[in-house]
């Protein structure tokens, strides 16, 4: 029962996305970016190299141009995506995987379990973020595993809290209670019977477990506290700041790498936006609605009121 449930809400989900404009959008820029950092660096110049006079501005042999050591911005920033994203996602996997484990089981618990595991997760929420991310950054040793070590060890704490509610809420349903009865053990309750229909707010908190990972990452290593001799985003931004860009007006070292950022922020915001209004049933049941009636009478201030002819 609960493997042909998993199925059709996976059928469920391909179908929604796919007929959803947003999520589609969201996810083919996604992928884009994805299949660019996987591929493109077999087809560019090497990010380290110095190729030509440093701050040149783009031209055919470079087409976004040098950086202040004379390196090819263009594979520098197609280089950098497969670490950001990687550390991104990484982050944005773990992040889930202990809100999930530590909210689920409170929340479904309750009790004393409920009460230690609370305060653990109020301890986490009221620290205070950005300055115990810098401090962490500063004292371990630079590379990508610290910064997935900081960036979950700072951002774990709310999606559990909204996991834990979630999961109080699914509880006390009919469907556990008789799941209880049956002699079902309770690991099991919680991974087959209640987690798939959460599914749309574990995803929903992947991506934006994401976002954050990948702004956080960015803004550490533009400060010089991650690997600045890594070619990734956060450390093109910081060598850029280093050769006084925006002093020299030199342009093409920064904006690529920063709108790049921007469109994978984008994207991966559109796919939560799609996920809502394809699980949402109140954006479902309005969206139906808005199907069989006209649009001058939904923007005229008066609530419309359906009459059934049968």
């Amino acid at each position: 029962m609960a493997t042909r449930f998993n199925d059709s809400v996976l059928v469920r989900w391909v179908k929604g996305i796919l007929g959803n404009r947003k999520a589609l959008t969201g996810s083919l820029l996604v992928i884009l970016f994805v299949a660019i950092a996987l591929i493109g660096p077999y087809f560019t110049y090497d990010p380290t190299a110095f190729l030509g006079t440093p701050i040149s501005p783009p031209s055919f042999d470079h087409w976004f141009g040098t950086t202040g050591q004379g390196q090819d911005v263009l594979a520098q920033t197609i280089s950098g995506a497969r670490q950001t994203l990687l550390i991104g996602f990484c982050t944005g996997f773990f992040v889930i995987l202990i809100g999930a484990l530590i909210g689920g089981i409170s929340g479904y618990y309750g009790g004393r379990v409920d009460d230690i595991l609370s305060m653990l997760i109020n301890v986490f929420l009221v620290m205070p973020g950005l300055p115990l991310m810098v401090i962490l950054a500063s004292w371990l040793p630079p590379g990508p595993l610290t910064l997935i070590g900081v960036l979950v060890l700072t951002g774990w704490a709310w999606n559990a809290r909204v996991i834990r509610s979630q999961m109080m809420s699914y509880r006390g349903r009919d469907f556990v209670s008789a799941a209880i009865v049956s002699g079902e053990r309770n690991i099991r309750i919680i991974l087959i019977e209640i987690m798939p229909r959460m599914l749309s707010l574990l995803a929903s908190s992947f991506i934006g477990a994401s976002i954050y990972a990948i702004g956080a990452q960015v803004g550490l290593e533009f400060l010089g506290l991650g690997d600045v001799s890594a070619i990734t985003w956060g450390t093109n931004l910081y060598w850029a700041s280093n050769d006084l860009a925006l002093l020299t007006g030199s342009w093409w070292t920064f904006v690529p790498t920063g709108l790049s950022i921007a469109l994978v922020s984008f994207g991966l915001t559109l796919v939560n936006f799609g996920i809502d209004e394809v699980t949402n049933p109140r954006l479902i049941s309005e969206r139906k609605w808005r199907k069989h009636l006209p649009k001058s009478r939904l923007n005229n201030g008066i609530t419309p009121v359906v009459r059934n002819n049968d």
